[in-house]
């Protein structure tokens, strides 16, 4: 199996100019400017299989759009290599631009003004895809993204989702074999985020399309990938399985109830459960919140448990983030584990 990315020392460094303060300091500034080095992106190695479906992530200014836009050509590296599919991203732009898709969740690849397909029409012809290849493939992704009906309606007049949903397709439209989305589901609603996420394990599993997501959303890294590569400050601190970086590092559920009745913590602290639970009470929102192992059944065993109990206005699950992990990562003192 050949590799879709492979990054070796790759680098990038930005200069940040400071202002002396002063008139003086102005004038000197006209002459010379102070400036420091700023490395965004320090030294970083992995590789991405052909048909991998790999999470990049880390908290905002950790390095993650830097190393996107050094992927798709955007940014050229201070140093060391970069080859996406076979290729220099930056050097052979042209003939490298036509096997990759791109979505950014806040900018767009449609014409504003235009109807949905008018776009699909004039991405066809700067891809130059033919018409029998560009009539089967689109015929299934719009399908499956159930964008039918938005195709004559201006990009302007569809809604976050509704337009979300276009972006991926327009990324698409020259069935590239990797795709790159950042943020491809903020702000989106629960129903539409589901559908995304079930298109993307479609076309993985149809083309084989590799798939390199980066986002703050836990739920989107499980829908849809099982490696996940962590970034921070610039460096890569962990590259390995989901599965791995919850057992270890996102090992606690909080769940979160609201009571129609008064309720003591002491009722809630003697029910009848099997695992460890600590409660605590958040006086603002008035919600009990209970902190449980996520293990097993426990989350639907206390909820059963407290529903028999007494009367539930209103129950959430908190997710823990990609920042509560990144923490839990550091508080543990983990180690780089470059692959």
């Amino acid at each position: 199996m050949s590799n879709a990315i492979e990054v070796k020392q790759l680098r990038k460094e930005f200069k940040m100019y400071s202002s002396r303060s002063g008139l003086k300091g102005a004038f000197r500034d006209l002459l010379t400017r102070n400036y420091k080095v700023i490395p965004a992106v320090n030294d970083i190695n992995f590789t991405v299989k052909q048909g991998e479906m790999v999470a990049y992530i880390g908290e905002n200014g950790a390095g993650k759009s830097t190393t996107i836009k050094m992927l798709t050509g955007i940014l050229t590296p201070t140093s060391g290599e970069v080859r996406v599919n076979g290729m220099d991203p930056h050097r052979e732009r042209e003939k490298f631009t036509r096997t990759i898709g791109v979505v950014f969740g806040q900018r767009s690849q449609l014409w504003w003004d235009i109807a949905v397909q008018e776009s699909f029409r004039l991405l066809k012809k700067v891809y130059k895809v033919p018409d029998a290849q560009y009539e089967e493939h689109m015929k299934l992704i719009i399908e499956t993204l159930d964008i039918g009906p938005l195709l004559d309606k201006p990009v302007r007049k569809l809604s976050l989702g509704q337009r979300m949903r276009c972006e991926l397709a327009a990324a698409l439209i020259h069935n590239p074999p990797l795709l790159f989305l950042d943020e491809p589901t903020i702000g989106l609603d629960v129903l539409v985020k589901m559908k995304i996420r079930k298109f993307l394990k479609e076309i993985n599993e149809k083309y084989n399309t590799t798939i390199l997501l980066t986002t703050h959303d836990l739920a989107d890294i499980e829908a849809v990938c099982e490696r996940v590569v962590m970034l921070d400050e610039g460096k890569i601190i962990y590259d390995g399985g989901l599965q791995d970086l919850k057992n270890n590092w996102a090992e606690e559920k909080e769940i979160h109830f609201q009571f129609l009745d008064e309720v003591s913590m002491a009722e809630l602290e003697s029910l009848p459960l099997l695992f460890e639970t600590s409660w605590e009470y958040e006086e603002k929102s008035q919600t009990y919140i209970a902190v449980i192992k996520e293990e097993k059944d426990n989350i639907s065993q206390l909820i059963s448990s407290v529903v028999s109990h007494f009367k539930i206005k209103d129950v959430k699950i908190h997710e823990t983030s990609i920042e509560e992990i990144v923490r839990n990562i550091y508080e543990e003192g983990m180690v780089s584990t470059g692959r």
